[in-house]
């Protein structure tokens, strides 16, 4: 994965190149081409970012851009069940987002996938700095709705349990299996 991390950042850095050139004050013809890495903010990450993130949505050329990007990320996560849930709800939602609501979006974005899975379905509370966040609770809502009208209580884990079990879990009684969750 981070093999594929680099290359990424490496095919952005060539694609953006001409964009972004900086002139030494000695040699004016002499141009320096930044370096994108982790500490700075590309489409791949935005986690690391120092400065406040620049969102463009003057103009329709990078509003489509931007709103690709995010759905890409959302759909995209390695994790099939935020990958259905996020990808949908961004999928649904994307074109209704103001500024602050985008940045809302990416804040939830880069977060891990396990912590955000369990957070999204009620299994562990998450931080204020999460649980404050709009676009967080929209989807949050959506998914507690989700499985209030779609399962039953009892199929459920409680809240502050996880929902998978381990293959070694053995069912007691007379019809359980010898071993494993068979």
């Amino acid at each position: 994965m981070a093999s594929f991390r680099k290359a990424a950042i490496n095919v952005y850095r060539v694609i953006n190149s001409n964009k972004a050139t900086i002139a030494t004050s000695t040699n004016p013809t002499h141009t320096l081409r930044p370096f994108f890495g982790y500490s700075r903010f590309t489409p791949f990450s935005s986690h690391t970012q120092t400065q406040s993130l620049e969102i463009d949505l003057s103009n329709e050329e990078s509003k489509r851009r931007l709103f690709n990007q995010l759905l890409y990320r959302s759909k995209q996560r390695g994790f099939l069940e935020l990958d259905l849930v996020l990808g949908k709800w961004v999928e649904e939602n994307i074109h209704t987002l103001d500024e602050n609501r985008i940045k809302a979006l990416i804040h939830v974005l880069d977060q891990e996938n396990p912590d955000l899975w369990k957070w999204i379905s009620g299994q562990e509370q998450p931080p204020e700095s999460v649980s404050i966040n709009p676009v967080f609770a929209a989807v949050h809502d959506r998914v507690m709705k989700n499985l209030d009208s779609h399962s039953a209580p009892e199929v459920r884990a409680t809240p502050g349990q996880p929902w998978v079990r381990g293959w070694d879990d053995i069912q007691k009684g007379q019809d359980g299996p010898v071993s494993g969750n068979q």
